[in-house]
């Protein structure tokens, strides 16, 4: 008797789970088509709700099917509400546009980071806006310099560009770009990263306590996603000083507004600038002036699916040169091509994400008087998993 009325309520229950929905999208600005993250989505009316990822995806599961008035609200953004029906078991997609507020008020920040602190150790999640609240050299705000300022954050080594955390050797820190791993992220001058500020979305920085998914090192993991680009209208930005200059264009490439672009550019001429700027010995490396120069060049494209399905196709090329007159030459390229997917199954609550990439990174050094000293690294990289 006892076990009829147990395998009865495991029925019950399953039964009653079953009839519960899904409420799934994304949520983007209105004017640029750019998803918009940790934007607070929550049914009126109710205590259900959750906070969009860093892909501006939101998901609430196990809802009790009747009509609702989804709600996004997010600081310096108009709050948006849609009447939805929610029928049995379904799991409904429904996307969200919303617009920068005309009067922004003082924000009030309600945080997790307590909770966040008992299952994982993050020193810092950066955006665009941090970095360019640090003052800068150059007057370019830059990741390389942003992360000096953290605590337990080290730049050393005898061609500079060395990171240290936690007191760990620079090798023992993972570098990576949409899940792509990126080898010497910081140019030797130790003051400037590969990644230009503009294409940056957000960085998370674990100190330790990182999941599996980041393996392979025991210092730290720094987690780089990339903007997508406008999707409404062309843009760009072009700026020069005496370290260098950089070129930075996104913008749709069609009128559907279901796929974007963004490109950027920068390069150093501190090498040459040096001599004819500033004229005292004491401030540059000998009568040539500073020895560093280097190239980055990245470009992504974006395509979007109807029902937030989305697919992104990245490649780079990264190039820094030391020249030490008549002593020595340290020479580094690093260039790869990869892709990242997101697929949202119109029948199912899994989600599908994945990368696949491709990577060659390539060093050299030649000293007077000795041959050349060269080194490479072939990287092929493919990972599915379900979220």
């Amino acid at each position: 008797m006892y076990r009829l009325f147990f395998y009865l309520f495991i029925f019950f229950s399953i039964t009653a789970s079953a009839q519960k929905g899904n409420i799934r999208g994304f949520v983007y600005d209105k004017s640029s088509g750019e998803p918009v993250m940790f934007c607070n989505v929550f049914l009126k009316g109710t205590n259900i709700g959750t906070a969009t990822d860093i892909n501006g995806m939101y998901n609430i599961a196990k809802v009790e099917p009747k009509e609702y008035t989804l709600t996004a609200t997010y600081i310096g953004y108009d709050t948006i509400e849609v009447d939805i029906k929610l029928d049995p078991g379904q799991i409904l997609t429904q996307n969200l546009n919303i617009s920068e507020s005309s009067v922004k008020l003082n924000e009030v920040k309600i945080s997790a980071e307590r909770a966040e602190m008992k299952t994982e150790v993050k020193a810092a999640s950066i955006t665009k806006k941090d970095i360019e609240l640090i003052p800068s050299i150059g007057g370019d705000p830059d990741l390389a310099q942003y992360l000096q300022v953290i605590p337990g954050v080290v730049f050393t080594g005898d061609q500079g560009g060395q990171l240290y955390i936690r007191g760990g050797s620079p090798i023992q820190n993972k570098v990576l770009i949409e899940g792509m791993i990126i080898y010497s992220p910081f140019h030797s001058i130790g003051l400037f990263s590969v990644f230009d500020t503009e294409i940056i979305r957000n960085t998370d920085v674990y100190t330790g306590g990182f999941n599996a998914e980041f393996g392979g090192r025991i210092s730290s993991i720094m987690d780089i996603k990339t903007i997508d680009g406008n999707k409404k209208e062309f843009g760009g930005k072009i700026s020069a000083n005496t370290f260098g200059s950089k070129i930075f264009i996104e913008g749709p490439l069609n009128t559907s507004g279901k796929t974007s672009f963004v490109f950027s550019g920068k390069t150093s001429y501190l090498d040459k600038t040096s001599e004819l700027i500033y004229k005292e010995p004491i401030l540059y490396f000998d009568e040539k002036g500073l020895p560093y120069s280097y190239t980055d060049l990245y470009g992504k494209i974006s395509m979007y699916g109807n029902n937030g399905s989305k697919l992104n196709i990245f490649g780079f090329n990264f190039q820094d040169q030391v020249n030490y007159q008549n002593i020595s030459n340290l020479d580094w390229t690093s260039l790869g091509l990869g892709s990242e997917f997101i697929i949202i199954p119109s029948g199912s609550a899994v989600l599908i994400q994945g990368n696949f990439a491709y990577s060659d990174y390539n060093i050299s050094f030649k000293e007077e008087s000795l041959p050349i000293r060269e080194s490479g690294l072939i990287i092929n990289f493919c990972k599915i998993f379900p979220a």
